[in-house]
């Protein structure tokens, strides 16, 4: 079956329920080639939007859980390593995130975050102690890499820190006291330590998780038996002064779990979360108990299947939306999608419990078409986290030792981070299908933004491998005369970056779009992802 897609994007939700949403990226090397047969030309447009309506910066956060190579061997390296390092931060790893403007990460996890204390990771080194990482591989955490560690890594990439609280296997107390450690200006035992461990002022960290996935490894509990759980931990959730309040995010539904979101949103108070969450992946076969499907040399049928089960994103938060909204109508609950993206089988000779797989171009559309969904749900999604951004599942960045590669999934961000807290523009249009034996989806998907200056941006992915789009779209109320962009895309869907062709998938600028009076016409190549600039 398609998968359903409102026609009218982001802003025309409330007036266009029962519509398919369709939408569209752009990618063409504007090279004068022919990329193949192009259907009838897709009439576009682009409304003015609510000046209110921004895309918030937090959909573009990041993932970085004690898991595999992600925290150990990724971010965080031996002093011998012959890279550039502040400390053992990985300082080229930093670099490339900074480039893309990061706006959030996630940390210690995950299911990890409901079996980590937080005193194993702070004050002197060698006087840490040793523990199991039970979740992931059963590897021996040194706890080098804790608080302090953490912070000043998001302190050198400029971005905000998100803290998963321990309420599977901590409690209330432990919850509150590093809260105390981390955020408050009194002379108590708990900031006189923090001030022996090297930073005198309080960190302030507002974006705080109550909880992961407390319906399955956070402790298996019923929703109804979790949101009890929230409450009592939220109320001990202090906001001290002199640092900002804090933000107190649920732990929400797996997947499309209706009633999971519907008792959270009917048992808390609204006063009591600033948000509430949502994990959905992408899997090729779409299949949890068996093989979820190989990152690399699938065929065309196994890309289509793919691209059918990353649209389900659509759908899925629409309808926690909806549930949201039935309580909240003012929509004061943010939901952060703060774990999605694809899940493969691991690499052949890699540990399985380390989630380590290759990307390819299929990672870049599936990225480009979810951040496309998440932005024209901007009323109600203010946060996500791809999962993760060094060497696990899929990744930004994937390293050996002292190399780095840039993943095809790093440069969608890339593309995609003129987004950041810019204004909504709604898309309408209807999507070409995108057909596979019996089955079909849609062709194509967009978003589209206005920044602060005035400059429009309109991210278009083509799913389709063979054909070419074409596209002519009207923007009411945007005074342009220039268009620029650029591409992503490959000559397989199945391409990807490797240490030794660290470039087989890369960015390139992009002159198939043009003004044609005062419409843009545009051709977008198959399998291909754009990002156009209009000044």
């Amino acid at each position: 079956m398609p998968v359903p897609i409102p026609s009218a994007l982001a802003g025309n939700l409330q007036q266009n329920k029962s519509a398919w949403r369709r939408a569209a990226l752009t990618l063409g090397l504007g090279l004068g080639l022919s990329y193949g047969a192009a259907a009838q030309t897709v009439q576009m447009t682009v409304q003015p939007g609510d000046p209110k309506l921004q895309i918030s910066k937090h959909i573009y956060g990041h993932f970085a859980e004690h898991l595999g190579r992600c925290v150990y061997d990724g971010f965080w390296v031996d002093e011998k390593l012959n890279v550039p390092k502040q400390g053992r931060i990985r300082m080229d790893i930093v670099e490339a995130l900074r480039k893309i403007k990061v706006a959030n990460l996630r940390w210690p996890g995950g299911c990890y975050a409901d079996a980590y204390h937080w005193r194993d990771g702070v004050g002197p080194t060698a006087q840490r102690p040793r523990t199991i990482n039970t979740w992931w591989g059963d590897a021996t955490e040194d706890n080098s890499f804790g608080t302090h560690e953490f912070l000043e890594l998001c302190k050198l990439l400029g971005t905000e820190p998100y803290l998963a609280a321990n309420v599977g296997s901590g409690t209330v107390q432990e919850m509150a006291t590093w809260m105390e450690y981390l955020n408050s200006n009194a002379d108590t035992p708990l900031t006189q330590q923090r001030k022996q461990n090297g930073h005198p002022e309080p960190y302030g960290v507002t974006m705080w998780g109550i909880g992961n996935e407390s319906w399955g490894c956070g402790g298996n509990m019923t929703a109804d038996y979790y949101t009890d759980v929230y409450k009592r931990y939220a109320t001990f959730a202090h906001n001290y002064p002199g640092s900002p309040p804090l933000k107190r995010i649920v732990s929400g539904a797996n997947g499309d779990d209706a009633n999971w979101t519907e008792t959270c949103m009917k048992n808390i108070p609204l006063n009591m979360m600033w948000g509430l969450t949502l994990h959905q992946y992408t899997l090729p076969t779409g299949n949890w108990n068996g093989s979820k499907g190989k990152a690399t040399g699938f065929s065309e049928q196994e890309y289509f299947n793919t691209m059918r089960n990353c649209l389900k994103m659509e759908d899925i938060v629409t309808r926690h939306s909806a549930i949201m909204d039935k309580y909240d109508p003012q929509k004061k609950v943010a939901l952060l999608v703060d774990e999605w993206g694809v899940w493969t089988d691991v690499e052949p000779g890699t540990n399985p419990g380390f989630l380590y797989q290759q990307n390819s171009l299929r990672d870049a559309l599936v990225a480009g078409t979810t951040l496309n969904i998440f932005n024209n749900h901007a009323e109600r999604v203010r946060g996500a986290n791809l999962a993760q951004a060094v060497n696990v599942l899929q990744a930004l960045v994937l390293t050996d030792k002292e190399r780095m590669l840039l993943t095809p999934t790093y440069h969608v961000f890339d593309l995609y981070q003129v987004h950041q807290d810019a204004q909504l523009l709604p898309l309408q249009f209807s999507s070409p299908e995108y057909v596979m034996g019996n089955e079909k989806i849609p062709a194509l998907n967009a978003s589209a933004s206005k920044d602060k200056n005035g400059v429009v941006h309109i991210s278009l992915v083509n799913l389709d491998t063979k054909k070419s789009q074409k596209l002519e779209t009207a923007l009411g109320g945007v005074t342009w005369k220039s268009v620029s962009g650029r591409i992503l895309t490959s000559p397989k869907v199945n391409d990807y970056n490797t240490f030794e062709k660290p470039n087989t998938v890369k960015l390139a600028s992009f002159s198939g779009a043009k003004k044609r009076g005062d419409k843009l016409a545009v051709e977008i190549p198959p399998q291909s992802v754009v990002v156009l600039e209009l000044k």
